[in-house]
């Protein structure tokens, strides 16, 4: 995939704590997600999480901008995050794309839904009248055939083990990096 150089719950802003896995600092990449209005051309960005090779991770809600006002209900029984929310505890696009750059300036971070998180991404830095300090990726490109062939029943048996029972973006974020992690560890069977 082409990859362009510019590019928690109710609180709007959390950095995220937690116990740190101790593999995390060994290799761990930098992972972003971001939840949505809907899934089609007319979405948006509504969330965006992302966790950094050392555990440490970043989640805001992102309040809309005015035109933005596609709503699809299918997409909202996913993510379990009302428009309502949004307008409250959002946090305004400018200010979620500044820290954005402020914190992941330089870097590449991964996406295992890169053809979508990639144009969200696009347009809340379009809405904010940013360009993007850090790179999206595609999270595929970092795995082996082995790892790709793996990866959905090793992030089940990882989702199951960290008890997730909320589809939010830095939630999201950290699970495909422990998936990622589960699968690099040594001595595990192809």
């Amino acid at each position: 995939m082409a990859l362009v150089q510019p590019l928690s719950s109710v609180p709007a802003v959390s950095s995220a704590g937690g116990p740190r896995p101790a593999a995390a600092a060994a290799g761990a990449p930098a992972i972003l997600d971001i939840e949505a209005s809907g899934f089609g051309r007319d979405s948006y960005p509504i969330e965006v999480g992302y966790v950094l090779p050392d555990g440490s991770s970043f989640c805001s809600l992102i309040r809309p901008a005015r035109h933005w006002t596609h709503w699809d209900p299918a997409a909202e029984q996913v993510h379990q995050i009302h428009r309502e929310t949004l307008l409250v505890h959002g946090r305004l696009v400018t200010e979620v794309a500044q820290w954005l750059n402020d914190q992941l300036h330089g870097l590449t971070l991964y996406s295992d839904g890169w053809a979508h998180d990639y144009p969200w991404l696009g347009a809340l830095y379009e809405e904010a009248g940013l360009v993007p300090g850090f790179r999206l990726d595609n999270l595929r490109s970092l795995l082996t055939e082995v790892e790709a062939r793996d990866w959905y029943a090793t992030k089940q048996a990882v989702s199951n083990e960290l008890g997730l029972t909320r589809h939010r973006a830095s939630a999201d974020a950290r699970l495909l990096q422990r998936t990622l992690l589960r699968l690099r560890e040594p001595g595990r069977d192809p």
